[in-house]
């Protein structure tokens, strides 16, 4: 028997009308079921309920095809469902516990830690964004900036988080998870590594060069064209020149930049060693403080969620369903939990907006663990 394609698609635009007609009758009751909710405090995720249900329609499938197909169907309209519910619902009221101010309150005795030696990279991000009237001090690694702020020692902290050549620098997020610190701002500096040495060293003299980690990353092609030059990783690029310096070893030069030459009294051997000639490094602004600046455009996130397929799925979803463009994603594995990853997440938004508001209501009934790093403010 041959089948008539005309006839067959007519069929299946008339069952898709219906499909998209009980599809809204079926949204229709969900409006019924978030004002039960909202009247009763009951959580809109119900995971038993809806293993229930989905096992219940899985038992009227003919075959495993579309058992399988009836599981995945369902649980994707059961998800729109409940996202619809956090819409008509609204997120709690104090559900989100961050203070709204103006501008980072500054002057001379506002205390300020910033990662690195006088002359590193992150000393400029916070000179350009708070001035120089400040009390400025240093700290030699991430974790005791993170821990100098979380302990109300300085008022604010100024770190590197992500570099457009070499990406994420994963312990400051690791670091973000361990220390009770918000991020209220960020600031983004055009990075170009030079190589330092003593004065009067040349190229040829040097045999051993120190730099971050990332600053030897960002001069990768450099390092490779002068392969009798061996490299050893310094806590930071700063720190490096200021060993080269007190070392007095003309043999010995620092990745960094030309303020920290100035600032160790040495002298330039090559400028621009950085592959990429558009390089920027993001640096981050972190308070002990739950706060976010008014104009805050971007909500930085680190989330768990279970290991079982549609998961992550599930939660990068809500984004979507409240028009939030997710701008970066980063994976980082969660100790003593093999195979396991804590997720971290930038998208665009204000806390005050409904569709951030709305967002976070439903990822926090369904992540395993939420935290909210920060309302991000461009400074």
């Amino acid at each position: 028997m041959v089948v008539d394609l005309a006839e067959s698609r007519a069929k299946i635009d008339e069952i898709d009308k219906e499909i998209v007609r009980l599809f809204q009758e079926r949204m229709g009751v969900a409006t019924d079921v978030a004002a039960f909710k909202r009247s009763t405090g009951k959580k809109v995720f119900d995971p038993k309920r809806e293993e229930e249900k989905i096992a219940s329609l899985c038992a009227l499938a003919e075959d495993e095809f579309n058992k399988t197909g009836i599981e995945d169907l369902f649980r994707q309209i059961m998800s729109i469902s409940r996202k619809y519910q956090y819409k008509i619902l609204g997120p709690a009221v104090n559900e989100i516990p961050f203070r709204e101010v103006g501008e980072l309150d500054v002057d001379e005795d506002t205390r300020i830690v910033c990662f690195g030696e006088h002359g590193a990279f992150t000393e400029q991000a916070m000179e350009e964004v708070f001035g120089k009237n400040i009390t400025a001090f240093n700290k030699e690694s991430f974790r005791e900036v993170m821990e100098t702020v979380a302990d109300g020692e300085a008022k604010f902290g100024v770190l590197p988080i992500e570099n457009t050549s070499t990406g994420g620098i994963t312990d400051i997020y690791d670091l973000l998870v361990d220390y009770d610190v918000t991020i209220v701002a960020e600031h983004v500096v055009k990075v170009e590594q030079a190589l330092l040495g003593l004065p009067g060293a040349k190229l040829e003299d040097i045999k051993m060069v120190y730099s971050h980690p990332q600053g030897l990353m960002q001069c990768a092609r450099f390092l490779e064209s002068h392969p009798k030059i061996l490299t050893k990783s310094y806590s930071s690029t700063a720190g490096a020149a200021k060993k080269v310096a007190k070392e007095k070893d003309i043999t010995q030069a620092a990745i960094a930049s030309t303020r920290a030459a100035d600032a160790f009294g040495l002298e330039t051997i090559q400028p621009s060693i950085n592959y990429e000639s558009q390089n920027y490094t993001r640096f981050i602004i972190i308070s002990n403080q739950k706060i976010f600046l008014s104009d805050a455009n971007k909500l930085s996130l680190c989330f768990e969620v279970k290991h079982q397929a549609g998961a992550l799925y599930n939660m990068l979803a809500n984004f979507y369903y409240n028009d939030l463009n997710l701008t970066k994603i980063e994976s980082r594995p969660i100790e003593n939990r093999n195979w396991e990853y804590r997720f971290f997440v930038d998208v665009e938004g204000n806390i005050n907006s409904p569709g951030v508001g709305n967002a976070l209501a439903s990822l926090k009934e369904i992540a395993s663990k939420l935290t909210v790093l920060g309302n991000i403010a461009k400074r």
